[in-house]
Order: structure tokens, then C-alpha cells, then sequence
């Protein structure tokens, strides 16, 4: 009875909060089905690391630092990502690299906001690339910058990327008018040689590597398990990593993360700023996507329908699916997947490629 007692005067208003904030990441993953892989483990674990004298935490501690800040869990999930991944939309109509690349504009824009509002350069880049809606991406980048502010980085990315299908389409529809959402695209029915979908993963690997060397950790780990993938002939390795590996590794890193989330590190002034400018880049980088696609249509003789440019930010596949839903309802007939598909992996290799360039400006 003394140890409840204890138990109950530990526990703080802040705790409390905490809870709720793990309440409704569960209530998201079950209720509404936003990632559950991802908010289900984060939510509990930060109800579970919240509890007065929880001896979780040590625990928690000890996955942080053995698959976490070694950055142990982010590189292998890029295996598993990569072995998802299918370049082919991509390589038949490159183009669409374009748009995964301006689809990073507000990774910028923020560091250079965050900068302004009194954040160091290198929580300032942290911060940033939480634009990019890449998990993997933004705890490897804020890890390598030392930044302050890893807990509330990790927990931001990984949220806003749960809520790509809420956030995403309002974005969209305040960018582009009826008939620009109605524009038909032709069916990309080319196809790739075995051949070149082997070389694609080796060739981006070099280039990235002599572009940004930093990057090489990111990009060489989702080229070998698109690589896996490919070559044909590491089939139950190529499922393995897609399937067991990635969910292995996202259900660790969700529950792991949530030992940032304790109450005392995580509630603060700079987290409320950090969720506003993730927010603001995540926002941007969708909106410099769709614009960049209103651009190419200035000189294209085949028009693109500018919510493509959306789905080039690297969260794969969920805003791929959101740009095909979207133009499912504005047209039944309108099949937008393949070339989301492909504006979708040319953001995730570029979010990777931007992550390297500021870890080497920066650094």
C-alpha cells in the first residue's frame, strides 16, 4: 500500500498528459488505421515510460542505445524499404525525379525559419528534415548533427507521416483547381529490362556517393535491398527484408522511440515549436512538389496532373496512395498510381540524397 501511495504521489500532471498523448496515437492506429505499425508501439510506449517509477525505462534505454542512437534500427529498415520499393515507374518516365526533388523545398526553407526563431544550425537542419516525412532519414540525421532535440524530432517525423492522409489532400486542394485534379495522365504501361532495374540501385549508389558522400549510409542501404530484390535470384532473402525485417524493425523503433517521450524531456516550448515547423516544412515540400508540376505543364506537351507532385515526399507508399485516392474521386477512371509510385521513390531518393548534402554543409 506505501509503494501505491508513493506510486500515486509521483505522478505529475505532465505524466498525465503524456498519456493522453500516447491515448490518442492508439486511438489513431486502432480506431482510424493511420499506420498502426508505427502509432500503436510509439503510443503505448509512451503511456508505458509516463508511469511513476516505471522500471520499462531502463529498458527502453538500453534498445535506444543498442538499435537506435548507433543508428542500428534506421539503416536496417532502409533495407526493408528498399526491398519494397519498385524503381520501374521511375526509370520508364525520370522526369518525376524533378518533382521528388523540389518536393524537398521546405526542408530548407525550415532550417532557414528555425534558424531565425533562435534554434542552433544543427537542431535548425534536425529539424528540417522532418519535411521530408522520412522516419529512417530524420533520427539518422539528428543523431549525426547531436541535436538537442532528437526525441521531439523522431516523434514529429514518425507522427506526420501517420498523418499523411488527413494533412496531404487539404494541401492539395488548396494548390490546384478542379480541373488541374482532373487531368488525365497516360497509362505507363513501358516496362524495364531485368537489366536495367539491376544497374539502377548500383549507378544511384555511385552517383550519390560522389554528389553526397554522407548520404552513402542511407542510399546504400535502400539500393542493396532494392538490389536484393531485383537481381532475382535472393528471392526469400528480398521477402524476408520487406516483410519480417521491416516489420521487426518498425515495431522496435516505434516502442524504442517512446523513451524520448518521457514527460520531463518531451514537453517543453521547443517540442510545441518543433510540431509547428515540422509541420510548416512538411507542408511546404508539398506544396513545392504540386508547384514544380504546374511549372513542367508550362513546357510539357503531355500535362501532369500537378497532385503527382504531392506524392514526391519520401513518405512511401502512403502519399502515392493518397495522390491515387484523390484522383479516383475527382474521376473514377483516372488511375494515378504508377506515376505517384514514381514521384514517391524519386522523393524517398532524394530525401535521403538532401539528408547527406546537410549533414556535409553542416558538419
Amino acid at each position: 500500500m506505501s509503494q501505491i501511495l508513493g506510486n500515486l504521489s509521483a505522478l505529475t500532471w505532465q505524466m498525465a498528459a503524456m498519456w493522453a498523448i500516447g491515448g490518442v496515437m492508439i486511438y489513431l492506429a486502432i480506431c482510424k488505421e493511420m499506420e498502426p505499425t508505427l502509432l500503436l508501439p510509439m503510443g503505448f510506449g509512451c503511456i508505458l515510460c509516463n508511469l511513476p517509477n516505471s522500471g520499462a525505462v531502463e529498458v527502453l534505454e538500453t534498445l535506444f542505445q543498442a538499435g537506435v542512437a548507433n543508428e542500428l534500427f534506421p539503416l536496417l529498415l532502409f533495407i526493408g524499404i528498399g526491398a519494397m520499393i519498385d524503381f520501374e515507374p521511375l526509370i520508364t518516365n525520370p522526369k518525376l525525379m524533378i518533382l521528388g526533388a523540389f518536393a524537398q523545398l521546405g526542408i530548407f526553407v525550415t532550417i532557414i525559419l528555425a534558424t531565425l526563431l533562435g534554434f542552433n544550425i544543427n537542431d535548425a537542419a534536425a529539424i528540417g528534415i522532418i519535411g521530408a516525412a522520412d522516419g529512417p532519414t530524420s533520427i539518422l540525421v539528428a543523431l549525426r548533427l547531436g541535436s538537442s532535440y532528437v526525441g521531439p524530432i523522431m516523434v514529429v517525423a514518425y507522427s506526420y507521416m501517420a498523418l499523411v492522409p488527413i494533412i496531404q489532400p487539404a494541401v492539395i486542394k488548396c494548390c490546384t483547381t478542379k480541373k488541374e485534379r482532373l487531368i488525365r495522365m497516360d497509362d505507363n504501361t513501358r516496362h524495364a529490362s531485368k537489366s536495367v532495374k539491376i544497374f539502377f540501385p548500383i549507378i544511384i549508389t555511385v552517383v550519390s556517393g560522389l554528389i553526397a558522400p554522407k548520404s552513402l549510409s542511407l542510399i546504400g542501404f535502400l539500393m542493396f535491398g532494392n538490389l536484393i530484390k531485383e537481381c532475382g535470384v535472393l528471392g526469400s532473402l528480398a521477402d524476408t527484408a520487406k516483410t519480417t525485417l521491416c516489420n521487426l524493425i518498425t515495431l522496435l523503433l516505434g516502442i524504442t522511440i517512446a523513451f524520448r517521450m518521457q514527460a520531463d524531456m518531451f514537453l517543453s516550448v521547443q517540442t510545441l515549436m518543433i510540431m509547428g515547423l515540422g509541420l510548416f516544412a512538411f507542408v511546404f515540400d508539398t506544396v513545392g512538389g504540386v508547384m514544380c508540376a504546374k511549372v513542367m505543364n508550362l513546357f510539357c506537351k503531355k500535362k501532369i496532373n500537378p497532385m503527382i507532385g504531392a506524392a514526391g515526399i519520401s513518405a512511401f507508399p502512403m502519399s502515392a496512395r493518397v495522390v491515387h485516392k484523390m484522383g479516383l474521386h475527382e474521376d473514377n477512371t483516372n488511375y494515378l498510381l504508377m506515376h505517384a509510385v514514381g514521384a514517391n521513390v524519386s522523393g524517398q531518393v532524394a530525401s535521403a540524397i538532401v539528408g547527406g548534402l546537410i549533414l556535409g554543409l553542416v558538419l
